[in-house]
């Protein structure tokens, strides 16, 4: 089928008003003169266009195609990553962002440095870096490559405007273009799902008929309680495994921890982390219920079976063309929704590589940058970084089958970079040294495990197909290694053991498997090189677990599990030599943009109405001058 006027009325429109709020904010408000504008929206951001940003880098194109074919070939049975949801968003709203947002952060690697020191950063900015542009240009070319097989639509055509669109308002508006454009993508998005569930029920006769052929089938599946982690999906795995992959996501990536810091108070931040959380349960039943209707349709009308499929996740836009093709203009809303995913997930990578590159690796070399220059420099990474990702398209389109084997690495720098927040957060005895030695023997073991699973499933037959979109990481599951297809074809079971039984691992259990090694190994390597000292601690630097679980325990033992960090309050009292003198200074836009972090300046001491503040949740920015701030994404 092609393309109506209509349909690319449509899709032009889509990249149009994209383009024209990235221009609307480059010429109104601010005009993004400064870091603090172009990188966190001048922290005015309220909570419900921030939780739709979210959203809208959650739900990539890869998932709009991905999820409807997980459920047509397996069933229902991945609508249990839902109950991850709770769990996921409740951790971070409380202890994640309330830390990141009174440390005035820009970069969630900022943290690792203020915990650890400079090496640790640097270390995770690197590996995010590494991370993003495997990522950028394949979630730019995959969904091009599945509808120019299906609609003829040009490859190319479709990769440019996207790519050309999508550094345009990024590179001119700003975060906050990027945020209100994201609003709109989402909105976008919804409409076009919603079309295809619509017709598509109506055409096979009724919700009930479609339910009732779906049971019929088995597609509506029960709760498998096996707890064998070689299972592909279980509820443990869904639900455990993937709070794991929420936390990654939600907690420590800085495409969202952006988001969370743009916001106008504290309170705005973790509002926005609640109100995303319904919104993710509608967008994956929105999958799950297309996958569904897409399986009822093709069961009743069996001849309309596309028999040239290539690749699973081109049935989708197969079903969508066929069922839509007699009703103009709505092929073209589905491929804007499509298209939709795309250009949110790349906007968030270009503006947060810009970012990470800015802030952890040219300010602090180049302190005397004036804040024109330094505005001016993070708009050109931002440009330089979407051309980038037009290369690294074309770069992908090369690859073949060594592309999943690259996805496959992508995904599982998640888990690792967790596991190191986690390190920080959780344990105030662990040292640089113990971050360092976790973070890369987990980034070892998830190569391992990724290419080791890549190259045990590589048939003996004929080559696999070019490229299959589930198997690349949505921007929500960017802790897995491979998505549904590379990972879980529908094979034969066979008795293995060792090695092969280890590459076997449930995908849904890699971001809990690896940040896990990172944590025992950081453990273990601190005791050993003499852990930190309590009293070095910055106390807005952890979150006390133990002290605040026992809370029923008497003080004098509630004090003895603060392993001798010092409270907020007593900060200014407690700074050790090694602080006041051997700590090298952070910095000029760290000391400027978090004055408030009582190791980074010697007036340490906390008001008493500030900590009430920060008790009540109520923490709120003062309305200072622009300050330096730049920003980066952990994938």
């Amino acid at each position: 089928m092609r393309f109506t006027t209509v349909d690319y009325i449509i899709f032009v429109l889509l990249l149009v008003l994209s383009s024209a709020i990235g221009l609307y904010y480059a010429l109104s408000g601010g005009k993004q003169r400064t870091t603090q504008e172009f990188l966190l929206a001048n922290r005015s951001m309220s909570f419900l266009p921030i939780s739709l940003s979210l959203l809208a880098t959650f739900q990539s194109a890869v998932a709009i195609l991905g999820v409807p074919s997980e459920i047509y070939r397996f069933g229902t049975e991945y609508w249990f990553l839902g109950c991850s949801y709770i769990i996921g968003l409740l951790i971070p709203a409380h202890i994640f962002i309330p830390v990141f947002y009174r440390l005035r952060l820009t970069s969630t690697y900022e943290y690792l440095e203020l915990r650890f020191n400079k090496a640790v950063r640097i270390f995770g900015t690197l590996t995010f870096i590494f991370q993003m542009v495997i990522y950028m240009g394949v979630v730019l070319y995959a969904p091009a490559l599945a509808f120019n097989a299906v609609t003829g639509f040009s490859l190319w055509g479709a990769v440019l405007s996207m790519g050309l669109v999508c550094t345009l308002y990024t590179t001119l508006g700003g975060l906050k273009a990027v945020i209100w454009t994201d609003v709109i993508q989402t909105l976008v998005m919804f409409a076009g799902q919603l079309a295809v569930i619509i017709v598509g029920t109506i055409k096979v006769g009724g919700f009930e008929q479609v339910w009732s052929i779906a049971t019929e089938n088995n597609k509506i599946s029960g709760v498998n309680w096996n707890p064998d982690p070689f299972e592909r999906h279980s509820f443990w795995s869904l639900a455990i495994g993937g709070i794991f992959m929420m936390l990654s996501l939600y907690g420590v990536n800085q495409a969202q921890v952006q988001r969370y810091l743009s916001s106008r108070s504290e309170k705005e931040a973790i509002l926005s982390c609640y109100a995303v959380f319904p919104c993710q349960q509608l967008v994956l039943s929105l999958g799950c219920l297309t996958g569904l209707v897409m399986f009822a349709y093709y069961k009743i009308n069996p001849s309309a079976y596309p028999q040239d499929i290539s690749v699973p996740d081109q049935m989708v836009l197969y079903f969508v063309m066929d069922i839509l093709k007699d009703l103009p203009g709505l092929p073209g809303l589905f491929v804007a929704c499509l298209f939709s995913g795309a250009l949110s997930t790349i906007s968030s990578a270009f503006n947060s590589l810009a970012t990470v590159t800015m802030q952890d690796l040219i300010k602090p070399h180049f302190p005397s940058l004036t804040e024109s220059q330094a505005t001016l420099l993070s708009k050109c990474l931002a440009l330089g970084y979407g051309l980038l990702c037009l290369g690294m398209a074309y770069i992908s389109s090369l690859m073949g089958s060594v592309l999943q084997a690259a996805l496959s690495i992508f995904g599982m720098v998640g888990g690792p970079l967790l596991g190191v927040f986690c390190l920080g957060f959780f344990f105030p005895f662990t040292n640089s040294i113990g971050a360092i030695s976790g973070l890369a023997t987990g980034l070892v073991m998830a190569f391992w495990i990724g290419i080791g699973s890549f190259v045990s499933k590589i048939p003996s037959g004929p080559p696999p197909p070019l490229l299959n979109a589930t198997s690349i990481p949505d921007f929500g599951n960017l802790t897995t290694t491979v998505m549904t297809t590379l990972l879980t074809s529908p094979t034969a079971k066979t008795s293995v053991s060792g090695l092969q039984k280890f590459y076997s691992l449930s995908y849904m259990w890699y971001s809990a498997h690896n940040s896990t090694t990172v944590v025992i190994v950081g453990l273990i390597v601190s005791l050993l090189t003499g852990p930190a000292k309590g009293c070095d601690i910055n106390p807005r630097t952890v979150y006390l677990v133990l002290p605040k679980l026992l809370f029923f325990l008497p003080e004098r033992y509630r004090e003895k599990l603060r392993y001798g960090v010092p409270h907020i309050a007593e900060v200014g009292d407690c700074l050790s030599p090694r602080l006041l003198q051997d700590e090298p200074s952070p910095p000029h836009d760290l000391v400027t943009e978090k004055s408030c972090n009582g190791f980074l300046n010697g007036n340490a001491k906390v008001s008493e109405k500030e900590e009430m503040e920060e008790k009540l949740s109520g923490f709120t920015r003062s309305d200072t001058g622009p300050s330096y701030v730049v920003q980066e994404t952990s994938l």
